[in-house]
C-alpha cells in the first residue's frame, strides 16, 4: 500500500506502465469526445420501443435513443409490444451503452446490450423494429437488414399479418394534419373486418356502434391478429 494526499492507493502486482495506454484511452476519450466513452448504467424506464433512460454511476439521467432502428409509434399497431419487449429485456437492469451521436432532442443515440446481447437487434430480430436505413450508417447495419428481412419471411412480429406504415412516415402524415388527424396504420379497412380504434387499442366487430368510429383507422382480419397487435375486445360487441 502507498499514501497520496491522505488517499490510500492499491497498487497491482502488474508495473504501472501497462495501465498507462487503458488510462490514456480513457482519458482521450473524455477530452475528445465524452458522448463516445462507453459505460454501464441502470435503466429506469422505458418510453417505448426504442427510448429508454439510464442512470449513471454518478447519478446523472440519460435518455437513450436506440441507434439503428425504429419501432411502431405507440399508437400504432404493435408500438404496445415493441415497448413490452424493450421494457421486459432491460427494465431494472444494468446495461452497456455505446454512444453514437445526439439527436436534435438531446437524447443519446446509442448501442445497448444487455448481458453481452444487443437490444437494438433483438427488436429487429422479433419482428417490432424496422432497420432506420436514413441514420444506420455502420457497417454492420447491412447485416441487420439481413436480420429484418429474414423476420418479413418468418412473419415474427408485426410481420405477421400487418402491412403496418413504417413509422417515420406515420410520423410525417401527423406532422402534415397537424395532429389533429388520425392515419392508418394498417390495410386499408374493408367490409368485413375487424375495426381497431387507434386511440383506446380497442377493436370492434361489425355491427358494433363503434365499428365505424372516427379512430377506427385499424384493421384487422381476425380477432386473433387484433389481439397480438396489442389490441383489446370491445367490451359491447365482445368481437
Amino acid at each position: 500500500m502507498k499514501y497520496l494526499h491522505g488517499t490510500v492507493l492499491s497498487i497491482t502486482k502488474q508495473p504501472l506502465i501497462y495501465l498507462i495506454p487503458s488510462l490514456l484511452i480513457y482519458t482521450l476519450c473524455l477530452l475528445a469526445a465524452p458522448q463516445a466513452c462507453a459505460y454501464t448504467a441502470k435503466v429506469i424506464g422505458v418510453a417505448d420501443g426504442d427510448t429508454i433512460k439510464v442512470q449513471r454511476s454518478n447519478g446523472k439521467q440519460v435518455k437513450i435513443r436506440l441507434y439503428g432502428i425504429d419501432t411502431p409509434e405507440k399508437k400504432q399497431a404493435y408500438g404496445n409490444q415493441a415497448k413490452k419487449l424493450t421494457n421486459k429485456l432491460v427494465r431494472g437492469k444494468t446495461v452497456d451503452v455505446k454512444p453514437i451521436d445526439t439527436d436534435r432532442y438531446g437524447r443519446t443515440v446509442g448501442l445497448v446490450k444487455v448481458n453481452g446481447k444487443s437490444v437494438n437487434k433483438r427488436l429487429i430480430q422479433d419482428g417490432l423494429a424496422w432497420v432506420y436505413t436514413k441514420y444506420c450508417r455502420k457497417s454492420f447495419c447491412s447485416s441487420w437488414k439481413s436480420i429484418e428481412n429474414n423476420a418479413r419471411l418468418q412473419k415474427r412480429g408485426m410481420w405477421n399479418d400487418l402491412d403496418i406504415t413504417p413509422p417515420w412516415e406515420w410520423r410525417k402524415a401527423q406532422r402534415q394534419g397537424g395532429g389533429s388527424k388520425k392515419v392508418a396504420t394498417t390495410k386499408p379497412i374493408v367490409a368485413g373486418q375487424y375495426h381497431g380504434n387507434v386511440n383506446s387499442l380497442k377493436f370492434h366487430r361489425p355491427g358494433c356502434r363503434s365499428y365505424n368510429c372516427k379512430n377506427c383507422t385499424a384493421g384487422f382480419a381476425s380477432r386473433e391478429t387484433a389481439i397480438r397487435a396489442g389490441y383489446k375486445p370491445c367490451g359491447i360487441c365482445r368481437p
